[in-house]
């Protein structure tokens, strides 16, 4: 029995990486398209569980994850921006707001018949937008892949004022959920071993914010 990560996100493979968990890699075939009636929650949560899907079908003896992230402003959902226009106008609602980032993880293990999903929100508060920050942030080109037009353990942890919630989530899979559901699909993992990464945060920007 394997651990599979179904993600394409390098972030999300460094994430799990730090669990100390074998894994192998599988795309996810699912497309993500938004379904109608949905809440940002209800949404980020079933594509997540598609995405898990899409790979458990294939590694039927394995354990596989799925995970996906949504920004929520407003009422409003904001994915990934389609180019730098986009990214711009995403920065610019932010800036000087809150708004709450949602993460979900599923995990599927076809031969064990379980199929678990779980949504970690986070709340972020981004600075105001002075002195051109938002445009000199476009220039790095990190927006482009990054839901909201940011990244937080990158430069774009400059445009933020402080977060309340798991840090692991803003970045895309947050640790102790994601431990907590490979231990349900029968893979344990220490869990003071977890609580010793959310001690040492060994990941960029982490200690700076904390969560």
């Amino acid at each position: 029995m394997r651990v599979v990560l179904a993600s394409t996100s390098p972030r999300r493979k460094e994430l799990l990486a730090l669990l100390g968990v074998p894994f192998d890699v599988c795309p996810p075939t699912f497309l993500e398209q938004p379904i109608p009636g949905l809440s940002p929650r209800e949404q980020v949560a079933r594509f997540a569980l598609e995405k898990a899907r899409s790979v458990a079908c294939l590694r039927p003896e394995d354990i596989v994850l799925g995970s996906d992230t949504v920004i929520e402003s407003h009422g409003r959902v904001l994915g990934k921006p389609l180019d730098l226009a986009d990214a711009r106008t995403m920065l610019t609602s932010l800036a000087g707001e809150s708004h709450d980032v949602h993460t979900a993880v599923a995990l599927c293990a076809g031969s064990q018949a379980i199929e678990v999903v779980e949504v970690v929100t986070a709340a972020v508060s981004m600075k105001a937008d002075t002195g051109g920050a938002v445009e000199r942030y476009l220039e790095t080109g990190e927006s482009l892949g990054k839901a909201g037009a940011y990244s937080i353990q990158g430069q774009g942890g400059d445009l933020i004022e402080k977060i309340e919630g798991d840090f692991t989530a803003v970045v895309g899979l947050p640790l102790r959920v994601t431990a907590r559901l490979l231990a349900a699909g029968g893979y344990p993992v220490v869990s003071q071993d977890v609580e010793d990464l959310y001690r040492r945060k060994p990941y960029p920007n982490w200690n700076r914010f904390g969560g």
